[in-house]
């Protein structure tokens, strides 16, 4: 999330390094997991009090999903994707089972639902969510 300066008459966005996001679907797991240890793991939902009714705090620092937090760390909004993150959560689902089973179907949409699914399980903690983020990231970096 950018910072802001006021200049005089306008408000103007602070400079983003290059760096200051992840470019590598490693990266992105690695970030995330960061990310999560931080904020938390949030079940049911992208992140808590999706619609602002109850909270005034930036969705970037509420805990969330795991979805969230990989769309989140590529740009900066858990609502917003990116082709990194859409790659990440490919990557992500196929290596997850829920109940046995892994993605019904090929899609995005299907892909994120299947990660959100093995996230949202009764009992699931951040601990767990952000081991198997760095566990991905070093499978991912071994078969690059």
């Amino acid at each position: 999330m950018a910072t802001l300066l006021q200049s005089s008459s306008r408000v103007l966005p602070l400079h983003q390094a290059p760096q200051a996001r992840p470019t590598t679907v490693p990266g992105a797991y690695r970030a995330a997991a960061r990310l999560l240890a931080v904020n938390g793991l949030y079940q049911g939902d992208f992140v808590p009090d999706a619609m602002n009714r109850e909270m005034c705090i930036p969705h970037a620092l509420r805990p969330m999903s795991i979805v969230a937090a990989l769309k989140c760390v590529t740009t900066g909004d858990p609502h917003r994707t990116s082709l990194l993150a859409d790659e990440a959560i490919a990557v992500l689902a196929l290596r997850l089972e829920v109940d046995g089973e892994g993605p019904l179907f090929g899609g995005i949409f299907d892909l994120e639902a299947h990660v959100d699914s093995w996230g949202d399980v009764e009992g699931r903690t951040t601990e767990s969510a952000v081991a198997v983020l760095e566990a991905a990231a070093d499978a991912n970096e071994v078969s690059a």
